[in-house]
């Protein structure tokens, strides 16, 4: 018979690397399924956002800042170092109807666990351009994040844009308007999504403007951002824009597909539902942390911060339930 764990973590961002450490530190022998890297349409990587982002300024500790990459091997390294055990595989299907639960592996392999953390994040929706792609995994100037890193170097002073028309991309702009010496909001229709309040926002800013009816194509540059190409989307007539940061803001996806018929219940946008202001899910037993419960803040701090909150909750169920 299999071993039974007492913690999965599922996913390997700051939530998860944290709800370890915490974890092992509790001597709860924690599992850690990392994912596998793969393409939807841009890279998910098993790090999370953080592994396309090349300098995290706003992380306290590191006050000359540290790389996205960087940073997450360390958070695997001090988990690792309490005695963490990490597995490179998918979880695909989880069967919470079964205590212990039962979860299975994209290899085929069935894992079972007396509690799951589950913290697989967000990924941000692209255009799915190949030099948008190419640029963003580079550090070229391409970000799915304008208050993770528009307070940059590379963005002060200079023109910027963001694609977007909702509440998520004015408030992205309306931040770019700060260090940006101009932001265009690039818009495929004549209105705006946004609420009112949040477009009057961002067109008071006096350098803020939005080009209507218009699509990115193409991004331009070798190592950085130097414009883009944009394309009428009535007229099909194209223009170069300038600019030397581009700022993807058309949602985010929660990767809570292997949910699927799990009973884990979900929002309206897929993303995890929990109870009051703990990490509990509607099942007992299981806690979520990070993006994946967290459509709001999607800062690596308040994702720790969550992993925190997790491995506590769980080790308080297992001491109820287990006498762990």
């Amino acid at each position: 018979m299999s071993q039974i764990h007492k913690i999965v973590i599922i996913g390997s961002g700051p939530a998860g690397w944290t709800a370890a450490i915490y974890a092992a530190r509790a001597q709860l022998e924690p599992i850690v399924f990392a994912g596998v890297p793969k393409q939807d349409p841009g890279p998910i990587l098993p790090g999370g956002q953080l592994m396309l982002t090349t300098d995290v300024e706003n992380y306290p500790g590191f006050p000359e800042g540290i790389a996205g990459p960087e940073m997450m091997d360390r958070f695997q390294k001090q988990a690792m170092r309490f005695g963490t055990k990490v597995e490179g595989k998918d979880i695909v299907r989880c069967d919470f109807g079964r205590r212990p639960f039962v979860l299975h592996t994209h290899d085929g392999e069935e894992v079972r666990a007396h509690t799951v953390v589950i913290a697989t994040g967000a990924t941000a929706n692209w255009l799915g351009l190949e030099n948008e792609m190419r640029l963003a995994r580079s550090g070229g100037g391409v970000s799915a994040c304008a208050v993770c890193d528009g307070a940059l170097p590379i963005f002060r002073d200079q023109p910027l844009a963001v694609v977007g028309g909702g509440d998520s991309a004015m408030e992205e702009a309306t931040h770019l308007t700060k260090f940006g010496s101009k932001v265009y909001v690039i818009h495929r229709r004549d209105t705006l999504r946004a609420s009112k309040i949040m477009q009057q926002r961002f067109l008071e800013k006096p350098n803020a403007e939005v080009l209507w009816n218009k699509v990115v194509v193409d991004v331009l540059g070798d190592e950085r951002v130097e414009g883009v190409l944009l394309e009428d989307t009535k007229t099909g007539e194209r223009s170069r824009l300038d600019v030397k940061g581009l700022f993807i803001a058309i949602g985010h996806t929660p990767a809570t597909k292997f949910l699927k018929d799990s009973g884990i219940e979900l929002d309206e946008s897929g993303y995890i539902v929990l109870r009051s202001r703990s990490s509990a899910t509607n099942i007992d037993g299981v806690f979520a942390a990070g993006d994946v419960a967290d459509a709001r803040y999607r800062q690596a701090i308040t994702a720790a911060g969550m992993g925190c909150q997790a491995a506590l909750d769980a080790e308080h169920w297992l001491t109820l339930n287990l006498d762990a």
